[in-house]
């Protein structure tokens, strides 16, 4: 047993169930108390609650108060700051001096009539020898000149505040089946997509397809189309580009309203390199949010990393997430790079197949802590809230909690899932691959950690890599996708489509992820227009207009995903984690295993399909569910729908075991149902 700093301890039961981690006890304790004691130390300077802590949104910023305006703002380094607008020609005025008060904090209260509803405005800051156009660091509305191309600041105050359809969510009982989507992205039409659109058209087809949680994507405002969001500069801000704060609140609600859960894309991982648009030397130096120096810079993303050891950036962050959650009524969080946040050198390059290589002198214990605070957080606010890791190094204990020696997330992205389909594709011959090695992949987890898997997400759509179906077709995605056609090429695309997402959800551990478009083979990447493609918006939308077409293998995939979603629904799936293999062969390409009361088979033979094919099984009856290879999935229809099999007890051919004896098609999945007796 290990000591804490402060006097705990951790036994080797507690330490995840892992023995490997019992040398490094001593380390994951000290992270533990690390991080309990700041939380401890905060609640105690703040009404002994975190929320309380979490209120830089409400005190900085434009915000009307008492029937009058006051504007304040942190700025450590700033020797004045001048409200600049219409009003001032954009020029400094003493009338709109702020001033200068404690802890290098700058206020000024306005009369009722200095600001309207709509009003633009921004920042002149000047520090020691210079001076620059900021916006706000708690700006909650900023808008780019269309003209211009120049960011400012708007008021936000309309007469009538937005009126919630429904006030306080309870999303459905089930398994979490998650819609990744982009709202700009999101239309048919070469034009950036709005909210109002989204709200219109992606909702019902999302309902429709049987998911039941939306996470959006580049909410949070970014000057660069192109980022996908990830480069953010207004923290506080909804991304103006898509609409009006209240455009994305009747998303929100009209998702609530058909029982679906609204996940976000947070970004505390790093930030824009933007200064007069974002937060990036704001007050004239490159460490009020941020590390000073080289560690400051993100050298593979061009960006600014935060110091989480500072008590302000803390508040800054953590009041970000209270204000998305009691602005917006969102019902969960996607914590983007943590690997970023957590390794100084941000994990860039590494292999990570050691447990060295997560105790090392070189992990941020700052960040860790300040995931660790995040969670408490969001949970203590928002019950039932979702907050989801998203990590490539896996860290271990991120979604186990904090007395387990964990971090306290309630899932974290298998990753490692869906890079392991596009090595398969790319490195071997699908009739060669190691099933063995695809089993483990699919199935690895820590038992404390809940984790959700998905076959592709929007990075494997992204220009410069491929969706599944962009590897599985080539270039006949374009000419090969009607439904009569007989090639080889097409029925394998087809086939192992259906097949690789149909064993992905069905070993999914906690949940489900599928990225907008590829439940019906999206024939094409993501690219945002820039001047590498003459800003087209060609590749930055979506063509639901194939998955409506009945004479193109598109609306059959469609079919058979929505199948298998509602499969998963119907059955609550996830509520069994434990996975039972029945069969694995090599040579065969079969896979086998039992979850609940159901038995899932693939035959992945790229030429045999096999008349008799012999597993043991519990006794009983099985009826076939349904299987990929139904016409109107796109199959050829080779298998009897609802057949039911009886298991078989022969010991000259199976010894002391009962057995299955079914007809597998090849590039076939096969799902049956254990009866009642």
């Amino acid at each position: 047993m290990e000591k804490c700093l402060n006097g705990h301890s951790l036994s080797d039961q507690e330490i995840l169930n892992d023995p490997y981690l019992s040398p490094y006890a001593g380390i994951i304790a000290s992270r533990r108390s690390y991080a309990i004691a700041l939380k401890d130390k905060i609640k105690q300077e703040n009404n002994g609650t975190l929320s309380s802590f979490a209120d830089y949104h409400k005190v900085f910023g434009l915000h009307f108060e008492k029937g009058s305006w006051v504007f304040r703002e942190w700025a450590p380094n700033a020797c004045e700051i001048f409200i600049i607008c219409e009003k001032t020609s954009w020029q400094k005025n003493k009338d709109f001096q702020l001033e200068r008060k404690n802890n290098h904090i700058f206020e000024r209260r306005f009369s009722k009539m200095t600001f309207s509803h709509k009003d633009l405005f921004k920042l002149k800051v000047v520090w020691p020898g210079d001076e620059g156009d900021r916006i706000p660091t708690a700006a909650a509305r900023v808008v780019q000149d269309p003209r211009t191309l120049i960011f400012n600041a708007q008021v936000w105050q309309p007469e009538e505040q937005y009126k919630w359809g429904i006030k306080k969510f309870s999303p459905p009982d089930g398994p979490l089946l998650i819609y990744e989507a982009h709202v700009g992205m999101a239309q048919e039409k070469g034009q950036v997509g709005t909210y109002a659109e989204f709200e219109q058209y992606i909702l019902p087809r999302i309902a429709e397809s049987g998911y039941n949680a939306v996470q959006l994507m580049a909410v949070q405002e970014h000057p660069y189309y192109g980022s996908f969001g990830y480069h953010v500069a207004n923290f506080f801000a909804p991304s103006s580009r898509f609409g009006t704060p209240d455009e994305l609140r009747s998303l929100i609600d009209a998702a609530h309203k058909r029982g679906l859960r609204v996940l976000m894309d947070i970004i505390h991982s790093h930030a824009a390199n933007n200064e007069v648009e974002g937060i990036s030397k704001f007050d004239g130096t490159c460490h009020q949010f941020f590390h000073g120096g080289p560690r400051g810079h993100h050298r593979l993303w061009d960006s600014r990393c935060f110091d989480y050891s500072k008590i302000e950036v803390l508040k800054f962050l953590l009041s970000n997430l209270k204000f998305w959650i009691q602005e917006f009524k969102i019902d969960g969080c996607r914590f983007d790079g943590v690997t970023s946040m957590l390794f100084e050198d941000h994990g860039l390059g590494r292999a990570f197949t050691s447990y060295k290589d997560y105790y090392g002198d070189d992990v941020d214990v700052d960040a860790l802590s300040y995931l660790y605070l995040a969670n408490n957080l969001v949970h203590d606010i928002a019950p039932g809230f979702i907050t989801i890791a998203e990590d490539v190094s896996g860290y271990p204990g991120l979604a186990a909690p904090i007395s387990k020696g964990g971090t306290g997330f309630d899932f974290r992205y298998s990753m490692g899932i869906a890079d392991f389909w596009i090595k398969l594709l790319k490195e071997f011959k699908d009739e060669n691959w190691p099933l063995g090695t695809l089993w483990y992949e699919l199935t690895t987890k820590r038992k404390e950690e809940s984790t959700i898997s998905y076959a592709e997400s929007h990075d494997q759509a992204l220009v410069g890599d491929k969706t599944l179906t962009m590897h599985l077709m080539g270039s006949h995605i374009y000419t090969s996708m009607q439904k009569d056609n007989k090639s080889v090429k097409t029925f394998r695309a087809v086939a192992l489509h259906k097949m690789i997402r149909l064993i992905t959800i069905a070993t999914a551990d906690s949940g489900y992820l599928n990225f907008m478009g590829n439940e019906f083979g999206h024939p094409e990447w993501v690219d945002f227009p820039s001047e590498k493609n003459n800003f087209s918006f060609h590749y930055a939308r979506r063509q639901w207009s194939l998955k409506y077409n009945k004479d193109l293998y598109y609306s059959r995939l469609f079919e058979f995903d929505k199948k298998m979603i509602g499969f998963v629904k119907t059955h609550d799936l996830f509520s069994t984690p434990e996975l039972n293999l029945l069969c694995i062969h090599e040579h065969d390409k079969i896979i086998a295993f039992e979850r609940k009361d159901i038995i899932f088979i693939f035959n992945f033979h790229h030429l045999n399909s096999f008349p008799d094919y012999m597993f043991g099984a519990r006794p009983g009856r099985y009826k076939m569910v349904f299987n990929s290879d139904e016409t109107r999935f796109g199959g050829k229809g080779r298998l009897k729908s609802g057949q039911v099999h009886f298991t078989i007890f022969d010991p000259k051919r199976s010894g002391r075991q009962d057995m299955l004896s079914l007809y597998l098609p090849n590039r076939t999945a096969i799902v049956l149902k254990i009866l009642p007796s």
